[in-house]
């Protein structure tokens, strides 16, 4: 038992960010930020863009396509990427400035690296439409830290299974990890928004969020409004919006530095709850849980 105090108090102190410029964290951020993203880039090239030619840079147009599901993916993970530069150096104690100049702009650098692999890629192409909300998620984060000095409005990500991912397995994916990033329609966008933080001196509980959500369904191929498909005949695309409660999770109040990097990290995912949908095709319906 008092190895595992031990343990877990040394690794609280680890957790715990530095008062003062700590060079060594810093000089392990870097390293382990470019290691870790050099990798990933390697391994996306390789198992990606590899099987496709490779042609001169080019742009495309593909802001139709998806009803816009992976743009919004673009911002949201744009906003996490440079929140956790953000928050690892904020660990190793470098100042506000460098936490928002080298920390926030840590997704925006990686996703702009994958953009020019698309641009150099006969099968897709660097779309103007990723660039701009590639932008935006980084502007969000910083443009908060900027007027507030804090997160109030949080991007979040919720995921169920579909129908369509079995129907092309290829493009929406066939384990349960490539369905989550390739079936946008069992993918849902959220902003979930704190209210204590606008209404700082009422008495509404501190960790209690209100989330607005954008999803779609019906999509099995990029940009045709309606699919045909052998065995269940037409398939019709419509947008999905949602309205629902939510969980501020690192709003919740602890000493213990190993749960607020805990809560930090799965604060990008969407607490399940009662929600509201409403889609142009069957107005309004509720879910007693939804995720």
């Amino acid at each position: 038992m008092l190895s595992i105090g031990y343990a877990q108090n040394s690794l609280d102190r680890f957790l715990t960010p530095s008062d003062t410029l700590n060079p060594k964290r810093k000089k392990t951020v870097f390293i382990s930020e470019a290691a870790l993203g050099g990798l990933t880039l390697v391994g996306l090239n390789q198992l990606w863009y590899a099987d496709y030619p490779r042609s001169n840079f080019h742009f495309i147009n593909d802001n139709s396509e998806w009803l816009q599901m992976d743009k919004v993916g673009h911002f949201y993970s744009t906003y996490h990427l440079g929140r956790l530069g953000s928050e690892m150096l904020q660990w190793s104690g470098a100042t506000k400035k460098q936490q928002l100049v080298y920390g926030a702009s840590l997704g925006l650098a990686f996703l702009t690296v994958v953009e020019v692999f698309d641009g150099f890629s006969t099968e897709w192409g660097a779309s103007p439409g990723d660039l701009i909300a590639n932008l935006s998620g980084s502007a969000l984060y910083v443009g908060q830290e900027l007027v507030w000095k804090e997160q109030r409005i949080t991007p979040k990500f919720s995921f169920h299974s579909t129908k369509y991912a079995a129907l092309r397995p290829n493009v929406l994916g066939s384990s349960l990890s490539e369905k989550i990033i390739k079936d946008y329609n069992g993918q849902t966008y959220w902003l979930s928004v704190n209210l204590y933080s606008f209404f700082k001196d009422s008495k509404i509980p501190i960790w209690l969020n209100v989330a607005v959500g954008y999803g779609a369904d019906g999509m099995v191929s990029g940009n045709s409004e309606n699919t045909t498909i052998a065995s269940i005949g037409s398939i019709e695309r419509t947008r999905q919006f949602y309205l629902s409660l939510d969980v501020d999770l690192t709003k919740i109040e602890t000493k213990s530095h190993f749960l607020k990097t805990f809560f930090s990290v799965f604060n990008s995912l969407k607490i399940p709850a009662p929600t509201l949908e409403y889609t142009p095709r069957e107005s309004f319906k509720g879910h007693l849980i939804y995720f």
